[in-house]
């Protein structure tokens, strides 16, 4: 049976935390939520780890985090830059940061030859999460049937702000009906919800949201390029314009190119959203290895880098 691939998308420019938040440190033996995920994707079965970056950070995810993972598990590095050329784009366009999540999945194409999940570096799932999605891209998974870990909207908001999150719609048999990336959720008293066009609109606690947690097969890839070219047409002249991964599997449930079923998790997401988030997740990760979920340290003691020539820019 092949090992699933575990593509983690760490290209972000961390604008609203204010740091690499990447590469932080939450762990006793200074690990970062990054490791926390991938040391559950390996316990759940997964082979190899592609890190979607910006090529500036290589040296930092290599140091950091690549270099103490074990020699069983293959690694790989993929760009997420500028260069539209690659995807079938040859208007030039001007921007600060890349074109998102969407585009992030695509930058990784090369790195990619079987069934793989996609989850974002700086969120923490658990191993729950990352069980159910290795079972299911390793017996379930292929072009007419995909998936995503669908978190109750309530167990994954940051108590210091807003949040993005990919609202579902599911229907009676756990498939997705339609995904709608929502960018300002947030609690309002005891309620939660979210802004749109100058009104708030609430959104029950128990509401399956993505958390880019998806399990794709490479048919992904064909279905990105034929839809990224007209993207960047539309919006090359917005500088804010993202093309979000919810974007393709919306597009192939409504064409009937594929279903996705939302693998449905009670687990708490924890992440850091804003620089405030950071002593809630150091307490989270304590009391997950107080309860016996972790071990005191992840990896095996290698010689440590000095972190701090690498977080001052």
């Amino acid at each position: 049976m092949q090992k699933p691939i575990l593509v983690i998308l760490a290209a972000g420019m961390a604008s609203r935390y204010g740091s690499a938040k990447q590469v932080e440190s939450f762990g006793p033996f200074g690990e970062k939520i990054i490791d926390y995920s991938i040391y559950d994707a390996i316990r759940a079965g997964f082979g190899k780890v592609v890190f979607v970056i910006r090529e500036e950070f290589l040296e930092i995810m290599k140091s950091n985090v690549g270099a103490k993972l074990p020699e069983s598990v293959e690694v790989a590095y993929a760009y997420q830059n500028f260069d539209l050329k690659k995807f079938g784009v040859d208007r030039i366009v001007e921007r600060q940061k890349p074109w998102g999540t969407g585009h992030a999945v695509m930058s990784a194409e090369y790195e990619v030859d079987k069934p793989f999940c996609v989850i974002n570096a700086d969120d923490f799932y658990g191993y729950d999460a990352f069980q159910k999605m290795a079972n299911f891209l390793t017996q379930r998974a292929d072009d007419k049937e995909m998936a995503l870990v669908g978190f109750e909207v309530g167990n994954t908001l940051s108590d210091f702000g807003y949040v993005s999150r990919g609202v579902c719609e599911v229907n009676t048999t756990n498939h997705l009906q339609s995904v709608t990336e929502r960018t300002n959720i947030y609690r309002k008293n005891q309620d939660i919800v979210y802004a749109q066009d100058e009104a708030e609109i609430a959104l029950p606690s128990e509401t399956r949201v993505s958390m880019n947690f998806w399990g794709f097969t490479p048919k992904i890839f064909e279905i990105a390029r034929s839809l990224f070219p007209d993207f960047v047409e539309k919006n090359h002249e917005n500088p804010k314009a993202e093309f979000f991964i919810p974007d393709l599997p919306d597009y192939m449930v409504k064409q009937g190119i594929a279903n996705f079923s939302v693998l449905p998790t009670d687990a708490k997401w924890f992440g850091v959203t804003y620089k405030e988030d950071k002593e809630e997740v150091q307490q989270s990760i304590h009391r997950l290895i107080e309860d016996g979920h972790y071990p005191e340290r992840l990896w095996p003691e290698k010689k440590v880098v000095d972190e701090s020539i690498y977080l001052d820019f």
